[in-house]
């Protein structure tokens, strides 16, 4: 059976972003957000999305800045560094610790999950990085309790923790915070890996997300 439907990528970009515009509202956003929103919605489908962003401080400037100076790009899950497309940060280290030998061993010292504990190896090189969080919840509340300790701030925070068990109480925390570190989130149980991939491929140059 020969099945009707468009073919020519180009024209569904632009189908997809036109409905996002009708559907989607983004007056509430400022304006260098709002190309991030979109792009979050493009990756989940839910144009009502907007309505549960919440920041604080410039995290678009915030991180473009970082990048700039050559920051990393630290996530909590494989599948959010997977998601981050190379080629448009060529000389960034986008990286991941969770499957890091001995890993399962200082999350059981510490009494918590294995994305957590990555958390934890992340002292080094976090001061002015960026941070993606796209799956766990235990990993937003122990950057936080890092950083409200007195452990190095990362340049900014993007926070989308997913799911039924503390993933919106985790970014709750995240917006009450007292962080001074500029931050994107979703407020309630919606995240995951694609929307927080997708928040980091909306910083490249205007050329290049022309090209996705």
């Amino acid at each position: 059976m020969a099945y009707v439907y468009e073919r020519d990528p180009q024209a569904i970009y632009r189908q997809s972003y036109a409905t996002i515009e009708a559907e989607a509202d983004l007056a509430a956003l400022p304006q260098a957000l709002r190309p991030v929103a979109i792009r979050m919605i493009h990756a989940c489908g839910m144009t009502d999305l907007s309505g549960d962003i919440a920041w604080c401080g410039d995290p678009v400037d915030a991180a473009r800045q970082a990048l700039a100076a050559g920051a990393p790009v630290l996530c909590d899950a494989q599948m959010v560094a997977a998601g981050i497309i190379k080629r448009f940060f060529p000389a960034t280290e986008i990286r991941c610790d969770i499957n890091v030998s001995g890993l399962a061993d200082l999350a059981s010292r510490l009494g918590t999950t294995r994305s957590a504990a990555a958390v934890e190896l992340w002292r080094d090189v976090l001061a002015g990085s960026i941070v993606v969080i796209g799956n766990a919840p235990t990993a937003l509340f122990h950057l936080i309790e890092m950083i409200e300790g007195g452990g190095p701030k990362p340049a900014a925070i993007f926070g989308f923790p997913v799911g039924f068990v503390g993933a919106a109480e985790s970014k709750d925390a995240l917006i009450a915070a007292d962080l001074d570190v500029p931050c994107l989130t979703l407020r309630g149980r919606r995240g995951g890996s694609a929307i927080a991939a997708a928040a980091i491929n909306a910083l490249s140059s205007e050329k290049l997300r022309g090209n996705l």
